[in-house]
């Protein structure tokens, strides 16, 4: 049988013929516009933070009893209501379209009846999440939150509470949730860089919604990268017991801190077989703090494109291992360009941290901020070289958060569309002409009069009531408070092989907050 990695948060899909589903994410992304330079006005997270290394003296543990008690209270159950991902078809008699069937009963019940849509079951899920400060910020896994509607926080004294989201990271999986409440139990965070393989670990959550649970294992393994589909992947590996439901959850070190946030695991089963994948709190808590207070994950951008250095590059490029990361092209005007970076330069270390591969030097470029000026040091033609470069922010940086922000969007244009500023990367991924200007769509919610109106990601929005739209920001402001309810779009698509402009109106009229 075939292993498969599987998130896992639990959902069930209730309404005709409802099944229990093990999800790997969703389909769908319900997005606003990009608020450039917007931050939110939230209260800033207070943390509680231990980053001292746990005791390593090899003495056994008979009991962990004390630390489940002081952790417990800080992980909580979530509960999630959402829309079904796709309608069902039915022929009119409401009956399916079978060959049989219609052998016996004629057209009525296949091909002959007017069809419709069925309209698709709501959607419930169960996950786990981390209180992180006593005024409600909660961590958890952006598939455990990242389509729904409503959002339920039970706490382990019983106490329930709606939570809203304040913003998601589909990159890293991360998301944050908050409740309207005060002096909660928090957990304390520890430096996830200073977890070693052979650590204990706790998993603590709410597998299969039977109730919280904790399992204990040790750190298997560290800076995983799964093939997940997540842009940054940097996992803890545990065998401590991860099942459906976990998702979101705490793993914590033999003192009750918090190391990762639960998301996934390997199986053949569907269950855990040992091999359990967390965010480590580093990482997730760098998103988090982000999201609080610019309303978006601000990474740093580099540009350059890299990939991992092989046994036989090694030997090409004169390499004592095959650590490192070599360097195919260099963005045009670029911090990598400016600072001298060439192409097959092999970098070597960067921020005066060590470049194990091209995963790992995407991760360390993303964690420092623009505007920094950071020291890197290559290898080229076969002589080592020290530079400096100035990052800047990645381009096309997008802000996702749930539809359940606040009433401060209550009168935007466009809900469910997400856009960015075209960067060089996108003209040529996407192959959009030099001289078009305007905001690339990067997402549309399905189920929102945009994509009914046939906006489509990869879509570039010209023109918004006949003003011209030169960028994202632009196009955030002319949708922000607006009275009309119909709105007139220019957009330039992708037909084939070529592409054109057209008109297209959005009518949200009828749409309810």
């Amino acid at each position: 049988m075939k292993d498969t990695i599987i998130k896992v948060c639990s959902r069930l899909r209730a309404g005709f013929l409802a099944v229990a589903l093990i999800l790997g994410g969703s389909s769908l992304a319900i997005n606003h516009f990009v608020r450039a330079n917007d931050a939110p006005q939230l209260t800033p997270v207070v943390l509680s933070v231990s980053d001292t290394q746990v005791p390593r003296n090899g003495q056994f543990i008979t009991s962990f009893a004390p630390v489940v008690k002081k952790v417990a209270p800080s992980v909580v159950k979530v509960e999630v209501v959402g829309k079904g991902k796709s309608s069902i078809e039915m022929p009119q008699s409401g009956m399916p379209d079978d060959d049989f069937l219609r052998k016996f009963f004629g057209d009525q019940f296949g091909r002959g009846g007017r069809g419709g849509q069925q309209k698709a079951p709501r959607e419930h899920g169960l996950g786990s999440g981390v209180i992180v400060s006593k005024d409600g910020y909660i961590l958890t896994n952006n598939h455990v939150v990242d389509e729904m509607d409503s959002i339920t926080v039970a706490l382990n004294d019983g106490r329930e509470f709606n939570a809203k989201v304040i913003g998601r990271d589909p990159k890293t999986d991360i998301a944050v949730i908050k409740i309207d409440a005060k002096d909660l139990p928090f957990v304390t965070i520890a430096d996830s860089d200073k977890t070693e393989v052979g650590d204990l670990a706790l998993a603590i959550g709410n597998p299969f919604g039977i109730g919280q649970t904790v399992t204990m294992g040790m750190i298997s393994a560290k800076g995983r990268g799964m093939g997940m589909g997540m842009d940054y992947e940097d996992f803890i590996q545990t065998d401590a017991a991860i099942n459906p439901g976990n998702s979101g959850g705490a793993l914590v070190d033999a003192e009750g801190r918090l190391i990762g946030i639960n998301t996934a695991i390997l199986s053949r089963t569907g269950g855990n077989q040992g091999i359990g994948f967390a965010v480590p709190i580093n990482l997730a808590r760098s998103v988090m703090e982000s999201l609080i207070k610019n309303g978006r994950v601000i990474r740093g951008f580099l540009g350059v494109s890299i990939q991992d250095v092989t046994p036989a590059l090694a030997k090409q490029f004169k390499l004592p291992s095959s650590e490192g990361a070599i360097v195919g092209e260099v963005t045009p005007k670029s911090p990598a360009e400016k600072a001298g970076i060439q192409g097959g330069d092999v970098i070597l270390s960067f921020n005066n941290k060590p470049v194990t591969d091209s995963r790992h030097l995407k991760l360390q470029v993303a964690q420092v901020a623009p505007g920094s000026t950071v020291p890197v040091k290559l290898l080229r033609n076969g002589k080592e070289q020290n530079l400096k470069v100035s990052v800047k922010e990645l381009p096309g940086s997008e802000k996702v958060a749930n539809s359940n922000e606040g009433e401060n969007n209550a009168n935007d244009a466009l809900n469910g569309v997400g856009v960015s500023d075209i960067d060089a990367a996108a003209r040529s991924q996407l192959g959009l002409p030099q001289e078009l200007k305007g905001a690339l769509v990067t997402s549309v919610d399905e189920n929102s009069p945009a994509f009914e109106a046939g906006l489509r990601q990869g879509d570039v929005i010209q023109e918004i009531n006949r003003t011209p739209v030169h960028n994202s920001e632009e196009a955030v402001k002319l949708t922000e408070n607006v009275k009309e309810k119909v709105n007139l779009l220019k957009v330039w698509s992708k037909r084939g092989s070529q592409g054109g402009s057209r008109y297209i109106v959005v009518d949200e009229s009828n749409t309810s907050k």
